[in-house]
Parts: structure tokens; sequence; C-alpha cells
């Protein structure tokens, strides 16, 4: 059986992320030069833009061969504005390297992302890059790995001539006294079996170099532990021992049988150069190759899961570096699959895994209005959009309710926003313009409404239906929850069904606006005419009745907020407290740590980039900044509005049945 593993390299921005994914294709021979960021010549960033502005922004995967063991190196972004791109990618890999520069030490996007491979046990190795730069670090990286990232990390790497071009990294090994006891400490933190090993309590012999390796590399890939090297990746030093710790310590797939079931799953969709769809598919178990039938999985927000067959016209497997080969896909391989037309991103191939993946990171709380430049380029504007949704379907499209050429895009952020204006003009040839970007807000309900409409043949019947909903808070979390209160069989199938859809259609404009959400309806009254009524006279009624109950409930505006760590200089504390008080922000009581002071608080969402900027210069770049969405709060004041979507407006009952019944 070959031996496989996907491994994601991780990184804040400008951590040297891309250049050790680099050095690795070039130190096995996947690749005879090594590129570079700046000149743009990298085998991961393959779109221009990215070789432009040398970052990352869309996952690419590499692969390269090392004792025997393949490894398809998957790149991501490190900049906080593509998460939704790292998130995708998390679901597919078996381990990570996560970089830290030696000169910057850990940075707020890498206390993020080290808090998700945590919480999710993914197998992570932290590489230590730049320890040739002035300015690099060794035990103060180190402590800052073990304050602010995990305590159970543990240096395999010394340096010598640390921040100068003559710095190496020597590995350290189990006969070296000191390394022994601190690794063996760490190690029985974890076994008690190893701790009676390690303290000779029942006499045996001392534990050799292997039964250290053969530990450590358990818990690694346990995610108890976390090995951290050190090196340059741009020179190629401590590579060789990061190969070694990629295969001793994180695990690897094995070929499954091809009679397995088959199951896969999409992380990233792109359009080749005539526009087909191409998805890009890690397999788990079973087989696939071109020619063959499948048939993808998709889960909806509600739940809802759907199937879409499709067949396969051409499939390739990373073999070496960037290239692909035509072949049949196996357990542990990531393929190229061409001809499935209806394919999105976080589609499951062959059978149903239960539970359906679940979001990582918190979901984009911007949004901002993209119109064209020229009236007449709408449709090549909303075509073009449709495409990149595709392949980043966190930016949720939708008609903007103002303007009738106008789209609506939900962001990560404004760095988010220039890439999305720069790739329409660039790729597609259309000039858009942008309006400022705004908050995403939620509704809830704040007490209990009902209403009723129903048919009856004494009077006239604008729906051949009857529909009654009581409008209650659900839990925190919920979401929305439709409930029945009437037997399942009242109606036919399809109407039941009519009536669930259209409910979660509706709630995404609440009183103000915004979506609603952590409520519960349930379905009280129901009943229909045969052979008259028809599952469209319940699509018509619904949102009547269920903005009626709503309106009788009343909602709460809320507004996204998030919490925030901030490290500053004791000399600055009054001047940041300040600037916390002015942006809406609620700082807790600060704690002094020497010569500084840690803040933590909750802030608006909206306002958190603008926090970002001013850090900088109000710390003299001495402050440490991390935010992550922490909830939501009840807006004070008068709520915020979002415009209704056009067309008949279910709060305005004459409005709605004139627009509904076609009688104007």
């Amino acid at each position: 059986m070959n031996k496989k593993l996907n491994l994601g390299i991780l990184a804040h921005v400008d951590a040297g992320k891309t250049s050790l994914t680099e050095r690795l294709l070039h130190h096995t021979g996947a690749i005879e030069e090594f590129g570079s960021v700046d000149a743009g010549t990298t085998q991961t960033d393959s779109m221009e833009l990215e070789r432009r502005r040398g970052i990352t922004i869309r996952s690419a995967v590499a692969t390269f061969v090392t004792d025997g063991l393949k490894v398809n190196l998957i790149d991501t972004p490190g900049h906080s504005d593509f998460i939704a791109e790292v998130e995708r990618a998390l679901g597919v890999l078996d381990g990570v390297v996560l970089v830290v520069s030696a000169v910057e030490g850990v940075q707020p996007q890498t206390r993020i992302l080290m808090r998700t491979l945590r919480r999710l046990r993914i197998p992570t190795l932290v590489f230590v890059n730049k320890i040739d730069r002035r300015g690099a670090r060794y035990g103060g990286v180190l402590e800052e790995i073990a304050k602010r990232l995990t305590p159970s990390a543990v240096a395999v790497s010394a340096v010598t001539d640390i921040g100068t071009p003559a710095a190496r990294a020597i590995p350290r090994r189990p006969d070296d006294p000191a390394f022994a006891t601190e690794l063996g400490e760490l190690l029985s933190l974890h076994n008690d079996a190893f701790l009676t090993s390690y303290l000779d309590l029942d006499g045996g012999a001392r534990l050799t170099d292997k039964e250290y390796a053969e530990e450590l590399a358990r818990q690694t890939a346990d995610g108890q532990v976390y090995p951290v090297f050190f090196g340059s990746a741009l020179k190629g030093e401590g590579l060789v021992e990061l190969l070694s710790g990629i295969r001793e310590f994180l695990p690897a797939v094995h070929d499954g049988e091809d009679e397995a079931p088959l199951l896969g799953t999409v992380f990233k969709v792109e359009r080749g150069p005539r526009g087909e769809s191409i998805a890009y598919l890690r397999l788990r178990s079973g087989s696939l190759a071109t020619r063959d039938h499948v048939t993808l999985h998709r889960t909806d927000h509600a739940g809802q899961v759907t199937e879409h067959p499709g067949k396969i016209t051409s499939l390739r497997v990373y073999e070496h570096g960037s290239a692909t080969v035509e072949a049949r896909a196996a357990a542990g391989d990531i393929a190229k699959v061409w001809g499935l037309k209806d394919v999105r991103i976080g589609d499951q191939a062959g059978y149903r895994e239960e539970p359906p993946p679940r979001n990582f990171f918190a979901p984009p709380n911007l949004e901002t209005v993209v119109g064209p430049e020229c009236p007449e380029d709408s449709g090549r504007l909303h075509a073009a959009l449709r495409m990149l949704s595709e392949q980043d379907p966190s930016i949720e499209l939708r008609q903007d309710e103002e303007s009738a050429h106008g789209t609506v895009l939900r962001l990560y952020g404004e760095v988010q926003k220039d890439i999305i204006h720069t790739t329409l003009a660039e790729s597609f040839g259309v000039r858009a313009v942008f309006k400022e970007s705004r908050t995403v807000c939620i509704e809830k309900p704040v007490g209990v409404g009902e209403a009723l409409e129903e048919w009856d043949l004494r009077k006239l019947n604008y729906f051949w239906a009857t529909v009654g909903l009581r409008v209650e808070p659900g839990k925190e979390g919920s979401g929305i929850d439709f409930r029945l209160a009437v037997e399942r069989g009242s109606l036919p199938g399809a109407f039941h069904k009519a009536i669930e859809e259209t409910v979660h259609t509706t709630l995404r404009h609440g009183l103000h606006g915004w979506q609603v959400t952590d409520v519960v309806v349930t379905l009280n009254r129901s009943g229909f005419a045969s052979p008259v009524s028809a599952a469209d006279d319940f699509r018509k009624v619904t949102p009547l009745v269920l903005m009626s109950a709503l309106k009788q409930a009343g909602t709460q505006v809320y507004e996204p907020v998030s919490a925030f760590e901030l490290e500053i200089p004791a000399a600055v504390l009054s001047t940041v407290l300040a600037n916390l008080a002015a942006l809406g922000a609620t700082p807790e009581v600060p704690l002094a740590r020497g010569d500084a002071f840690l803040l933590e608080g909750t802030l608006p969402a909206g306002r958190v980039h603008e926090l970002g900027r001013r850090i900088p210069s109000l710390t003299n770049g001495e402050g440490v900044f991390l935010s992550q969405l922490h909830g939501h709060r009840p807006v004070s004041g008068s709520f915020p509005v979002r415009p209704r979507p056009a067309g008949p407006d279910p709060l305005d009952r004459d409005e709605y049945i004139l627009h509904a019944v076609k009688r104007l």
C-alpha cells in the first residue's frame, strides 16, 4: 500500500508560508527552480493577481515525494480576509505545518489558526522561519509560542548564530540530558504509562531514543503536543529536519481497497478556459476515475440534503509538483475533476457522512453593494460575480433592494473587496463600483405572535390554502426551528414542503430587513381545497401569515460583536482606552504583565478593521491585537434598517394581495 499525506501550510501573512512551500517542492525534486514571491515565480501562487500582490488568495495544490511518502501540499491564504479559503482546506487535511516568523513572532492570525487547530486536534508541526534575518529570536519566540499558542510545544531544533546569515538549525536529540528532561516531562503529562517508564518507577531500563521518538510521534498525531522546528525557507536551512518530522510525526493515509464505499469532499471549484467547472476533491475512501457516475450530496442552511448525480468526463491526480496525470484516484488522493456541472464547494461525493461538515470560523459580517460602472454591463457583472461566488461561497450574492443593477456581496474585509474589484476588471473585463461596506445585523423575536389565513367558500378566496403560524423566540444559536402542531397527514407532502421552504426564504428579511434567527415557527393550522389547491397557494400565503405573526411578536436587531485581546505598553494605556471607548468597545479591567497591559473585551465587529489600523500608531508598533467574532448584542437606540427585496411586501397586506393575485 502507498502512504499519502495531505499537508496544509498555514501562517499569518508574510511569515514565509509560500516560500516554505517552494523550498519543500524544490528540495524534494518536484520543481527544478526555487520560485520567488517577490519575483512572482512561485508554483502555488498561480493567479497573476497573487503573483503581483505577493499574497495567496486561493488554495493551491502541489505534490512531492519524500522517502516513499506522497505529500499533497495545500498552500492556503495567510490574510484574514481569506479565512474562508483556509476553512475549506482544514476539512481535507491530515496534518499542518504552522509557520511563525523568528523576527515578528506570534501574530494575531497565527493565534486564531492555532486555536482552531487545537480545537479540531489536527496534528501540527510549528516551523519558525527566517532565523537568518536580523532581529530573529530563539528563546523569545519559544516563550511566545508557549504563552500565546500552546504550552504543549517542544523545540526539536536548536539554532547557532541566530539573526545572522550564518544561522544554522541543529536537531535536538534525547541523548542530550537537558532535551531528554524537557521532552520527557512534556510527554509524561499525557501518558501515565510513559510517565512510569520515564521516572523508572518499575525499575526498567532507561528509555531509548526510539521510544522517545515513537511517543512524540503518537502524541503529535493525536494533537496533544506540537514539535517546533527552526530554519530558513529562503536558504533551505532546517528543511531536512522538517521533512523528517513530516514523515515521522504526522499520520499518513494508506490506499484503501477499491471496493470500499466512495467518499470524497469537494473543497475547491474553479472555472476552466472554456467556462467549465473544475472540482478539487479529496478522496477519503473508495476510488474514482474518468467516466464514473457519481452522486453529490449537498446540505443546505436548513439542514436539508439534496442529491446531484453526474458523470466524470475527465479526472487527473496530482503526481509531481503542480503537474497532474490521468489516473484512477484512490483514498488519500486529491483529484481535479471535470464534468460535474452542478458541483459546489462542500459537496460530498459517494455516500453521505454524518453529520455534515461544520464551519470552523465565523461567517463574514460585512456586506457591500456592487454595480457596473456602465449600466449595459449589468448582465456581464452578475455572471462574473456568480462565477466568483462558486469559487468562494462566503461571498453570498443577492440582488440589491435599492438598485435594479446592484448586487450585494458578503465580505470579510476591505482587502477582499479590493481583490474582487481588481479581478472583475482584469479577468472579466468589467469595471465595477463598490459602495461603502456595512455591518450585517440579525433580528430575533422578542415575544409570541400568531396569525391565520384560511380559505372559505362563503367568501372571496385569494389563496386556496389555510395556514396558521405561531412565532416565538428560540434557543441561542438554534437558527430557524420549524415545527408542526398539526397532523403530518393533514396536508399533502408537497404542501408541507412549500410552507417550510417559504418560511426559511421569508425570514431572510425581518421587520427591519435583517435575517431572522433563533426563532421557532410552528404550523398550527392547515387546510386545502381538493382539487383546487396547489403548492403555489401555500407559497404565496405563507409570507403574509408569517410576517403578520412576526409583527405581532416584535423583533430586536442585534449587531455582531468581536471579542478582542490587546497587549499594549503600559505608557499608552489611557490613550488606548480612550480610543476603545470612541469605537464603542466594552473593555474589561486591564491586567498588568510586567511593563505591559493585557486588555480584553468586546467591540462592534464593524469597528474591528478600524481598531486594527489604529493599534500600530497608538502603540508605536508594539501592540498585539487579536479578535474573533464573539456573537451578537442588542442594538441600542434606533435600529439600523436594511431595504426589503423588490416586489410585494408581506408587511403590507393590501399591497401584497394585489401583487400576489396579479390584480394591479
